[in-house]
């Protein structure tokens, strides 16, 4: 028998680590090749890590909700492979990583690139301050920094029990529980108070009864961005209501086509369609602000929002104007599916120039949905309903008529974008919507 290290997968090249979230093995377990055994959450994206060779879980050295680099290792396999191997994947898309490979105990790092494992260059001398490595010893998980900057504790004057170092929360507590910890600092006024006013925040104390659970880390990084944006970005938001129902009578039409080869055709393609040419005809609405700069964009990146059980996320759809609605569908599709099976990239949820956000399957009739940072818009649809308009009847009299519609709300950042600009582009995609060619018409 022989022990495999299972490592904290790379899942691009700009993240350096990755939060271990959740184990879906427990010591002891037998553990199938291509089998997911832990979760993982990273600044981009979460993902499911399976192992890359059949055998038992016989050690768990990251806890859940502990933040350790890429390439550190998580727990140890034991099987009867003797080989080097990698040992855990979670996107295809990771040819070239670093594994370490132990066998009888003996560990030694090595690159694997489509299957061929080499010896590493020589290794270079002890991490110096500042360094990678001395960052993640002080780091800790999400809960103990937070817990830490609650109660105004250091962490790096505090010397952990965790791995290289690091201050578990056990440590944090019984450090707390020593009565050495210094009094939490006083919370600092809202730059939204008026001048001279010393605004402090209602202390939120937990009564009888409630339950306290800390942030996962997709909902920290979602309220941080949230906050961020709103501070950065001066919002306006204007509404049109759109007539679908040239769109709907085309989807009918086309659904069954769609259906044969397993695709599900909703609206959104076709509002994707007509946004991509909005925003050609209006390109600074997929612009982004670099300092006093304005960055016009020509590519269209389209981010769309996927209402997950833990939370948000915006795959991408990139050069969407290459694409055909056939195309755009498949793409939307199998976004969707990855980013519920936390299968998807880093890179697929990143470079949006423009997003698309739909509480309208919710029910929502219309809202003021939050610009994604760095871009300066953001469109939501509203739920798609039939409703009574009055129409130009074939000689011109005013009539009553069913007929399918929608809110459209764009939000919009006011530092760059005029709200005549922002009016002529949705009044652009209203007219491309409401006059979508028939087929057979």
């Amino acid at each position: 028998m022989a022990r495999i290290d299972v490592l904290m997968p790379s899942m691009g090249e700009s993240l350096a680590e990755g939060t271990l979230t959740k184990w879906l093995k427990k010591v002891g377990d037998a553990v199938k090749r291509d089998e997911t055994i832990f979760e993982i959450s990273t600044d981009k994206v979460d993902s499911e890590v399976q192992a890359a060779s059949a055998g038992v879980l016989a050690e768990v050295l990251v806890q859940e909700g502990e933040t350790v680099a890429v390439n550190a290792v998580v727990a140890r396999l034991e099987t009867d492979v003797t080989a080097a191997i990698p040992v855990a994947s979670s996107a295809p898309a990771a040819r070239a990583e670093v594994a370490t490979t132990a066998v009888d105990g003996e560990s030694a790092p090595r690159r694997v690139k489509d299957g061929v494992a080499s010896l590493p260059p020589a290794v270079g001398p002890a991490a110096a301050p500042g360094s990678l490595e001395e960052r993640l010893r002080t780091k800790s998980s999400p809960l103990v920094r937070r817990m830490a900057a609650e109660h105004g504790v250091d962490i790096t004057a505090l010397s952990g029990s965790g791995i290289a170092g690091r201050v578990t929360r056990k440590d944090l507590a019984a450090y707390l529980e020593s009565g050495a910890a210094p009094a939490p600092a006083a919370p600092r006024p809202s730059m939204y108070a008026p001048a001279g006013f010393d605004y402090q925040p209602p202390v939120v104390t937990p009564w009888p009864g409630d339950v306290v659970e800390p942030m996962t880390k997709i909902r920290r990084l979602t309220a941080g961005h949230m906050a961020y944006s709103k501070q950065t970005s001066a919002h306006v938001t204007t509404v049109f209501e759109v007539d679908l129902t040239r769109v709907t009578r085309v989807r009918d039409r086309l659904r069954p086509e769609f259906d044969q080869r397993g695709d599900k055709l909703t609206y959104l393609p076709f509002i994707i369609q007509a946004v991509v040419e909005g925003l050609k005809k209006f390109p600074m609405i997929n612009a982004a602000v670099r300092g006093n700069d304005i960055v016009f964009r020509k590519h269209y990146h389209i981010g769309i929002a996927v209402a997950l059980d833990w939370g948000l996320i915006v795959p991408v759809i990139r050069d969407a104007d290459n694409y055909s609605l056939a195309g755009l569908t498949r793409s939307l599709n199998d976004l969707a599916q990855r980013a519920r099976a936390k299968k998807l990239k880093p890179e697929e949820v990143q470079d949006a120039t423009f997003s698309i956000t739909n509480p309208g399957v919710f029910g929502s009739i219309m809202g003021t949905p939050v610009i994604p940072q760095p871009t300066v818009a953001i469109l939501g649809t509203g739920t798609i309903e039939k409703r009574p308009k009055v129409v130009k009847g074939p000689e011109g009299e005013d009539l009553i008529a069913i007929r399918t519609c929608a809110h459209f709300f764009l939000s919009f950042d006011h530092r760059i974008v005029d709200g005549s600009d922002a009016d002529r582009f949705m009044a652009f995609v209203k007219q491309q919507l409401e006059s979508i060619a028939e087929p057979g018409a």
